[in-house]
């Protein structure tokens, strides 16, 4: 497996620099390398109410709109029995029309499909970045860093004296904490939310291969939100992915002007400085990465796999079982230690972390293979 070249960061969420970029991120883009895109991509996309959700908006909130206030009528509506009926599924992310379309996205997804009903509604909204340990998961090769986000909706001011049933703020979240009211928040602009949506399609589809559509994404992110760093980070990667490694190297170091620390910016340019044959860079970078992050994202879990591979299960469960310590909900780590509980004969154990696995995979695909796992492992005595 390769290594590192892959941290890209995935951002439902990331953060913001906050000082103004200048206009020079126009001499980051190189769109004579890349061929037209597949797909279409705008912004104007991402926000925007189609007909059939506005017909559901007539037909099926009118109602509760007069007797409960738009409020709680759509909120009623997204988590209510016999509703609306949303699906989390994290297998791509979707604009508001198409989250609306298939009742079923990641949470980026939803909360955009919520905020374009919300403004159909004359709501407000406010977006907010939930502030959470790091969460990781894997595509490929591809390492990716995941956020959260939710959404607050609120009433127009002119709505003052109006409207009594409706409350001044309520706040709408897909993967809500124990304690909603504890959680830890950075209210973000609807420019960076946009960002955020455009960056998820860049790195699904540099995921999926499709390196030309990820550069027209990455790049339409940067110009929605040029505060928006994450972008740049994908941009870095799909120019390395792309095999222009000077282009690569001038984004990334474009990143670490305003946060000379990020660290997925310093892992994927220790990776673009090996590759140009620049190994006493790289490794100046890798010495201060060790000093910032240790124990890097899924370094046990690459150890873990190593000592499968010698059938060492014994050391391969004790690595798996520190990722897990160290996040509990990431399904590919319960799948790997229970493989190691299996190889070991220790079936009980087997079962309950491929149950885990599949209690927390986000997708149908994965959810059905380790039911299938697990099925498989319940014969066993």
């Amino acid at each position: 497996m390769k290594t590192l070249a892959a941290l890209l960061l995935a951002a439902l969420l990331a953060g913001c620099a906050t000082t103004p970029l200048s206009p020079r991120y126009d001499s980051l883009f190189d769109d004579r390398l890349f061929r037209a895109a597949s797909v279409r991509i705008s912004a104007d996309d991402v926000l925007a109410v189609s007909d059939e959700m506005r017909q559901y908006l007539r037909a099926e909130l009118a109602g509760a709109v007069l007797t409960r206030g738009r409020q709680r009528a759509l909120f009623d509506a997204l988590y209510g029995k016999g509703q609306l009926m949303l699906d989390y599924d994290s297998g791509m992310t979707r604009n508001a029309a198409e989250a609306f379309a298939a009742r079923s996205g990641n949470c980026l997804s939803l909360v955009i499909m919520t905020a374009a009903f919300a403004r159909e509604l004359g709501l407000s909204v406010r977006y907010q970045s939930v502030i959470v340990e790091d969460s990781w998961s894997r595509s490929g090769d591809i390492y990716l860093s995941v956020g959260h986000v939710n959404l607050m909706l609120g009433k127009k001011q002119s709505d003052a004296g109006s409207a009594r049933v409706e409350n001044e703020q309520m706040t709408i979240d897909f993967l809500p904490p124990q304690d909603i009211h504890r959680q830890r928040v950075r209210v973000i602009a609807e420019e960076t939310v946009v960002a955020m949506y455009l960056n998820n399609r860049a790195v699904e589809s540099l995921t999926a291969g499709e390196t030309d559509n990820a550069y027209w994404w990455a790049r339409e992110a940067i110009r929605q939100d040029p505060r928006f760093l994450a972008a740049y980070n994908t941009l870095g990667v799909v120019y390395q992915r792309h095999r222009d490694l000077e282009a690569s190297a001038r984004v990334l170091r474009e990143v670490l002007e305003f946060e000379p620390a990020n660290v997925h910016a310093l892992t994927n340019l220790a990776v673009v400085l090996r590759e140009s044959g620049n190994g006493a860079e790289a490794a100046a970078i890798e010495r201060r990465l060790a000093q910032i992050e240790p124990d890097p994202p899924f370094k046990f879990y690459k150890l873990g796999l190593a000592a499968l591979e010698k059938g060492d299960y014994r050391a391969a469960r004790d690595f798996f079982a520190k990722e897990v310590d160290r996040d509990a909900f990431y399904h590919e780590f319960h799948f790997w230690l229970a493989i190691a509980h299996l190889g070991l004969g220790e079936t009980r154990q087997a079962r309950k972390h491929m149950t885990l696995a599949m209690e927390n995979s986000t997708t149908r695909s994965d959810q059905n293979l380790y039911a299938a796992k697990l099925d498989r492992i319940k014969t066993y005595r």
